[in-house]
């Protein structure tokens, strides 16, 4: 059985979360998942350069789909995208096309950035993309990993101080609040399974 993993540089294997979720899997001699993830990639930029026609061609039982992050303003034409519209048409898109091919689609909201507030709050600007994506999963009945409220959840538990040891230091020697070191990865991977078992037990069965 092969699983498929499509989003950006919060999912890929260092970095990300897709490497330790990778790690977590019982028997990668009966499943086998194929991370497909590329930093800085959008919704948009991931289908125009060809990565998920790519994806669709490895014909995965499961593809995992998580975008969000380089949607936002800021990140040049080719890759933003309004939440409301252009990303929701994309998301959109992913579901139908995956379920055309005979993939059983997961949508999966995207991962908090470690913006704290004055409030010791997680202040997220991705909001919205999360919120187009429930609603689409509700909408077409797609299973779904609501990754952004329990990675919200997570950060508030340990608090500015202790998301330090998730987080991989950036050259300046400053904390980098979007990517995930070695423990920031096997922590979210674990939220990841969590969220799976309850949406899609059958597949979670697979991980420890």
């Amino acid at each position: 059985m092969r699983i498929a993993l499509v989003g950006d540089s919060t999912m890929i294997d260092r970095g990300g979360w897709g490497g330790a979720f990778a790690d977590l899997l019982f028997d990668e001699d009966e499943v086998q998942c194929i991370n497909l993830s590329r930093g800085g990639r959008s919704s948009s930029s991931f289908i125009t350069e060809g990565r998920w026609a790519k994806c669709l061609e490895l014909k995965p039982a499961y593809i995992f789909i998580q975008f969000g992050c380089n949607d936002e303003p800021g990140h040049g034409a080719d890759r933003e995208a309004n939440a409301n519209t252009t990303y929701r048409r994309n998301m959109t898109r992913y579901v139908d096309e995956a379920r055309a091919a005979g993939a059983t689609p997961i949508l999966v909201t995207s991962l908090a950035r470690r913006q704290f507030g004055p409030d010791g709050k997680i202040h997220s600007t991705l909001e919205a993309y999360a919120a187009t994506v429930r609603a689409i999963a509700q909408e077409r009945h797609v299973p779904l990993i609501d990754l952004h409220a329990r990675s919200i959840e997570l950060y508030e538990k340990l608090g500015p101080d202790g998301c330090r040891a998730l987080s991989p230091k950036k050259a300046d020697g400053s904390y980098d609040g979007t990517h995930l070191n070695a423990t920031g990865a096997a922590a979210v991977a674990s939220l990841v399974v969590d969220e799976l078992n309850r949406a899609l037990p059958e597949l979670g069965a697979y991980f420890e």
